[in-house]
């Protein structure tokens, strides 16, 4: 802000500077000069210093709040995944095989039980470490078992005891330790970064006798992939410490396992989360932090005050020269310009009196043109110039706070639609642990609906996308009307290439299925849906067996836009007229969709598309 006032104060010193030279060219006398420059360069310049250092204020906290907000959003994710390691973790726990299983021991059973033992132990594993969020599970047991030294998932117990967690996990009492970032070697993969959630486990018969500790492994990438996606300045920290203020994860490995400065930690412990301006050192630092459930590590990010306020300031320099401009163009030369036209009136008429007095003496001056409201226009004037001056301040003052807004909107609409998948694949693997596969493949259909529906936020998909829609949504629908309907998917080798406007065959399968299948006698038919490319179009043609309809009300569905809401959720009549209408904003009014049916004979729903091929999905 220091160089936008030097840079003000330049700009209004060479704009006084013409000033005065245009002034003595066009002979404006000095005390009208001196008058302009205390009442309007000085007071214009105040304010529109005041006004700069208001807008940079209110930018910088903006931007430190849109940060703050993008840290939250980055931690509510973060915590998801923690809390459903953590779910994993107590759904192994409980499991009251696991506990038995561990208490066999090598001299109390026959071969054939240990090794029952071993595969049984191998399922429970491989079932836990089948989840996406899972790296890699260890149990560590008595030495005396005879899968103690297999060394993938399962380890003695006293190769743990030198290990610096041992004695948390052990004190933890069965509770769940989370251990920070750390370097691991495993036999089956080599070295890899992991976090780890560890567990003790005691002997059921013996509750004073420790059986084993429960370890799952989540690798760094997981965090770190969180983490990466938050577009902080160049130079920003952004790290996790544990309570006690120790570093279990940082970018640069050589600082985990270090202590935060104590100022930080202090700040912490009065608030789950905020934002504060400490001076670290010599240096006076941004530090903004929260906290993840339910490890209670805090998510941190840092950096001096220069380097999170960086966007603020490009920020503003960004409209910073635009808007002096227009702001001396208002204050400055649009009324020195009417000054000087007004001087320069005045002088033409002082020089057209003297002229008529001299030829013709002052009876002459009644032969002149009459001057009317020359001031009065003038102050109009004015006026008008400020009211648009206050005007255009508070317009661009709301312009910014809704750019803050949309971009914060942005932020969350990103991590929402992943909240979502992670969601159902929550949902899919509580089904799958309770054997409904029907409705394991029920939800995971509809993920894959979700997915190609969505599709980033793209409008335009490929023609393979489109029909793999289609298809999910027939099977979702089977699955609602079982051994109601089949359906064909016939389609040419090659038109994957394609591109073509998303969410166009879905409405007209849906119109097939509802209104025509399930409004037949006997509520069972089959869809086809074929495609192929003819003279450079793409073709379409989606086809039942149900009832059919007149020829009259098949041309009403393409030329009237509906308007009946049907209280049975089958839609809003059949929407056919709004997919037509997009198919001839997006590729002309020779495209489009037409219709043959006949009542009992079924329908037939023909597409055109002009056949593009896809350069880059947008």
């Amino acid at each position: 802000m220091r160089r936008a006032a030097v840079s003000l104060w330049r700009l209004l010193s060479s704009a006084f500077g013409s000033a005065v030279s245009l002034a003595r060219r066009i002979r404006i006398p000095r005390q009208w000069l001196l008058a302009y420059l205390l009442l309007i360069v000085v007071p214009a310049g105040i304010f529109l210093y005041g006004y700069y250092e208001r807008s940079a204020s209110i930018l910088k906290s903006e931007v430190i709040r849109t940060m703050q907000q993008a840290l939250k959003q980055a931690g509510s994710n973060l915590s998801y995944r923690l809390e459903h390691i953590y779910d994993i973790s107590n759904a192994a726990f409980m499991n009251p095989n696991l506990h038995s299983y561990l208490s066999v021991g090598a001299d109390d059973q026959s071969m054939e039980i240990q090794l029952q033992v071993i595969k049984d132990l191998r399922f429970l594993v491989d079932t836990v470490q089948s989840n996406s969020d899972v790296f890699h599970v260890r149990l560590y047991v008595d030495q005396s078992k005879l899968y103690a030294g297999e060394k993938i998932n399962f380890f003695s117990l006293d190769s743990l005891k030198n290990k610096a967690w041992y004695t948390p996990v052990i004190e933890a009492n069965g509770g769940i330790v989370p251990i920070g970032d750390y370097e691991e070697s495993f036999l089956d993969i080599g070295k890899a970064r992991v976090f780890s959630f560890a567990r003790m486990l005691r002997d059921p018969d013996r509750y004073d006798k420790v059986s084993g500790v429960l370890m799952i492994d989540v690798q760094e990438k997981m965090v770190a992939d969180i983490l990466s996606a938050l577009q902080f300045a160049p130079g920003t920290q952004v790290y996790l410490t544990d309570a006690d203020g120790t570093i279990v994860y940082h970018p640069d490995r050589a600082i985990i396992g270090t202590k935060i400065a104590p100022a930080i930690l202090e700040d912490m412990k009065l608030s789950s989360e905020g934002s504060s301006t400490l001076k670290i050192g010599t240096e006076v630092n941004d530090v903004m932090y929260t906290t993840l459930q339910p490890t209670g590590w805090r998510l941190v990010a840092q950096g001096t005050e220069s380097q999170l306020s960086r966007r603020a300031v490009e920020l503003t320099q960004r409209s910073e020269w635009t808007s002096l401009m227009e702001y001396v163009a208002l204050f400055l030369i649009l009324p020195f310009v009417l000054l000087a036209i007004i001087v320069r009136g005045m002088n033409r008429r002082v020089m057209q009196v003297i002229t008529v007095i001299r030829k013709e003496g002052s009876d002459g001056l009644i032969e002149l043109p009459p001057v009317n409201g020359d001031f009065h226009m003038l102050e109009r004037s004015v006026d008008h110039l400020i009211l648009r001056v206050r005007t255009l301040v508070e317009e661009k003052y709301r312009a910014e706070i809704h750019e803050r807004e949309a971009q914060l909107q942005a932020l969350q609409a990103q991590i929402n639609p992943h909240f979502l998948y992670n969601t159902l694949d929550t949902i899919n693997w509580i089904a799958i642990g309770k054997g409904a596969t029907d409705i394991s493949q029920m939800i995971d259909s509809l993920a894959k609906y979700f997915r190609l529906s969505l599709n980033k936020g793209r409008s335009i998909v490929s023609v393979e996308d489109e029909l793999s829609l289609a298809a999910v949504y027939l099977k979702i629908q089977q699955s609602r009307f079982v051994d109601a309907f089949g359906f064909v998917l016939d389609s040419e080798p090659g038109l994957s290439v394609y591109q073509m406007p998303k969410l166009i065959l879905q409405p007209i399968v849906e119109n097939a299925l509802l209104h025509g299948i399930l409004k037949s006698k006997d509520k069972r038919g089959t869809i086809t849906i074929s495609v192929r490319e003819e003279d450079g179009d793409l073709i379409f043609q989606v086809s039942d067996d149900g009832i059919g309809m007149e020829e009259e009300q098949a041309r009403q569905l393409l030329m009237e836009e509906p308007h009946e809401t049907k209280p049975d959720s089958t839609g809003s009549s059949y929407g056919l007229y709004n997919v037509n209408e997009r198919i001839r904003l997006y590729a002309g009014n020779q495209y489009g969709i037409s219709i043959a049916s006949k009542p009992g004979a079924g329908t037939t729903v023909t597409v055109r598309l002009k056949a593009e091929r896809a350069k880059g999905l947008v």
